[in-house]
């Protein structure tokens, strides 16, 4: 194990939540923030399973982990996660919002209920969540916030999860001026395609599977422990001045013509 003075450890004492951290790249965050020395808390929705496995993963590693259920769109669930956090930490220094859902159907295609759903989680509950956890912050904290390229491409039935993280990119970049007075960093991580769990909800005709398996300008595909290391660079000292910015994980594929 490393000296905990080490660089390696250099998230030592912190405590992070990480919301939809049971699967996929929220479980790789997960993992590198604890590799590096933070406590992590794990909040999933309806995965109990999975969030109980992603604890006991991370314990059997050495690293102190717990999980806490709660609906991120839900307002008084977000007070309600929050409260638990203060209870059993009394503080928090890295928020990762991760979590992320959306019904994959064409703008004309969409109800008012679908659009409700997917701003409210991709959205909404960052912002909510980002308030709520920074009254438990101390200057020097930090909140990462996730998206993907559709915030600026136009994907196939992407329009509202595109939506929700253009939404969520000018979440950032407003919380970033707001919360920076109290010494909180507010920036985004985007990656590109991903093969995760989260590729299935994408309709196979879209061939969205096959775009995440593309060989990138990078020389190969992007993984979520590509994701999981920017978003644990952008916890640390050395990322103190970058604000309110979106930081690009995709091996360089959106610079291609399509």
């Amino acid at each position: 194990m490393s000296d905990s003075n080490s660089p390696s450890k250099n998230l030592t004492g912190k405590v992070a939540l990480i919301t939809g951290g049971s699967r996929g790249i929220g479980k790789a965050i997960a993992l590198e923030l604890g590799q590096r020395g933070a406590t992590v808390i794990i909040n999933y929705l309806k995965n109990h399973t999975a969030a109980k496995a992603t604890v006991e993963e991370l314990e059997a590693l050495g690293i102190s982990a717990t999980r806490i259920k709660a609906h991120v769109g839900d307002e008084a669930a977000v007070e309600k996660l929050i409260g638990k956090i203060e209870d059993q930490f009394g503080r928090l220094d890295i928020l990762i919002n991760n979590a992320a859902s959306g019904v994959m159907r064409p703008a004309a295609e969409l109800s008012a209920k679908h659009w409700d759903w997917t701003l409210n989680i991709n959205a909404r509950g960052p912002w909510m969540l980002s308030i709520a956890a920074s009254r438990l912050m101390s200057e020097g904290s930090r909140i990462i916030n996730l998206s993907s390229p559709g915030s600026t491409r136009v994907l196939p039935a992407y329009f509202a999860v595109g939506v929700s993280k253009a939404a969520i990119e000018a979440v950032t970049r407003y919380l970033a001026v707001e919360l920076g007075a109290k010494g909180i960093a507010v920036n985004t991580v985007s990656s590109g395609f991903v093969l995760t769990d989260a590729i299935d909800a994408f309709p196979d005709e879209l061939g969205v599977k096959e775009i995440a398996s593309r060989v990138t300008p990078a020389g190969r595909t992007i993984t979520p422990t590509d994701v999981s290391k920017v978003v644990a660079m952008m916890c640390g000292e050395d990322a103190e001045m970058i604000r309110g910015q979106v930081i690009m994980v995709d091996g360089g594929e959106t610079l291609r013509h399509q």
